[in-house]
């Protein structure tokens, strides 16, 4: 028999290490000033997401456009060799 861990009720408080407990005010900080000093590092660029978000519609786009890019590639690749007299069923 598998056994689930047990929902954590603490966690350590992320800015000085300290105990913080789900009922606490604060949580997951340990009080209010740990948890300015974490708001003041994401205002002042202490914290940033290390990839930029890109827009679901913008990524789709241009996989469409490397679809299509590849397909024109192939289709002149296609009609160079046929105007070259090269027989694509002996390659």
């Amino acid at each position: 028999m598998v056994r689930m861990p047990k929902p954590q009720s603490t966690l350590r408080c992320p800015t000085c290490r300290k105990l913080a407990t789900r009922s606490e005010a604060e949580y997951p900080f340990c009080s209010e000033r740990c948890r300015l000093i974490d708001l003041g590092k994401w205002a002042s660029g202490g914290y940033v997401i290390s990839t930029p978000i890109a827009d679901p519609e913008s990524l789709e786009n241009a996989a469409l456009n490397d679809v299509a890019e590849r397909q024109q590639r192939r289709g002149k690749i296609g009609r160079d060799r046929a105007a070259d007299g090269d027989d694509f069923e002996n390659d």
